[in-house]
């Protein structure tokens, strides 16, 4: 009798562990729950990249001003990339105009036009959320022949 015993408790230390349903179960709401996360990040990653545009066009905005002081007029250019160039090459110790956060996966870029008399500009960049806080404090409408209407943040000066 002894002896029948000792054979149940070596067997039950056999029995202990997870089958392969388990196992498969378990994998498939880990699965659940990690898409359901990633899906959720979304909204922050486009409201940091949104983020980003405000602080780049802010930045775009003190590199003009600097153009402004030596040459008494804002650049008069017709696109992002000859900004970029016309700041970078003045002498104004501005080396990086920034481009905008998905510019090489979509193509996207910022906007600048300027005034005929060349004493104003404005600066914009379409954000992700149509609905960010940002755009009630920026301009809408055609500003010197960049269209401002939301979801576009603008600047002006």
């Amino acid at each position: 009798m002894k002896k029948n015993s000792k054979l149940k408790t070596q067997n039950s230390k056999f029995n202990k562990g997870f089958t392969l349903i388990e196992i498969l179960i378990v994998v498939a709401i880990i699965g659940l729950l990690a898409s359901v996360v990633l899906v959720g990040l979304g909204s922050f990653r486009s409201r940091g990249r949104d983020a980003r545009r405000v602080a780049d066009l802010r930045e775009v905005q003190n590199s003009l001003e600097l153009y402004y002081l030596r040459n008494g007029s804002y650049p008069t250019v017709n696109n992002w990339n000859d900004l970029r160039s016309e700041l970078i090459n003045e002498g104004i110790g501005v080396t990086i105009v920034p481009n905008d956060p998905l510019s090489d996966s979509s193509g996207q870029t910022y906007s600048y036009g300027y005034s005929s008399d060349k004493q104003g500009y404005v600066l914009a960049g379409t954000l992700e959320d149509a609905y960010s806080s940002s755009l009630k404090d920026d301009i809408d409408g055609t500003v010197y022949g960049v269209d401002c209407a939301d979801p576009v943040y603008c600047v002006q000066f």
